[in-house]
């Protein structure tokens, strides 16, 4: 939980975006979905803002994706659980993202042209 100074401060937590990032965030979503209808047939784009804002920490791991460099876009919709379902459809993998071992066993087991890091120590950082 962020403190209170962080929160005071419009810093951007493990939780939580500020207002005015959150605003950008689903602007930036917004566009991207209506650009790409074909990827979401069917699906509204208000039951996906409205779903978002109810669960702050999905905005959190969007913006995370955004910020380096991905393109998150729904791609589909669990009827069972209501959930949206985001991939990450920019066109190729952002710069920060190439060239990594899946975990740390494989980062670990590597002798030649190692990584810097592991994707799932990258999704740790994220709180993913």
């Amino acid at each position: 939980m962020p403190t209170q100074k962080a929160q005071k401060r419009g810093a951007v937590t493990r939780q939580q975006l500020p207002p005015e990032q959150r605003g950008a965030l689903l602007r930036t979503l917004k566009a991207r979905f209506e650009n790409n209808v074909h990827r979401h047939q069917g699906v509204q784009w208000t039951a996906v803002q409205a779903r978002l804002e109810a669960n702050p920490e999905k905005l959190w791991s969007l913006h995370e994706m955004e910020r380096t460099g991905g393109e998150p876009d729904v791609v589909g919709h669990d009827t069972k659980t209501g959930e949206y379902v985001f991939y990450d459809c920019s066109a190729e993998s952002p710069k920060g993202r190439r060239s990594v071992c899946y975990d740390r066993e494989a980062l670990d087991a590597r002798k030649e042209h190692k990584p810097k890091t592991s994707a799932t120590d990258m999704a740790g950082r994220h709180g993913d």
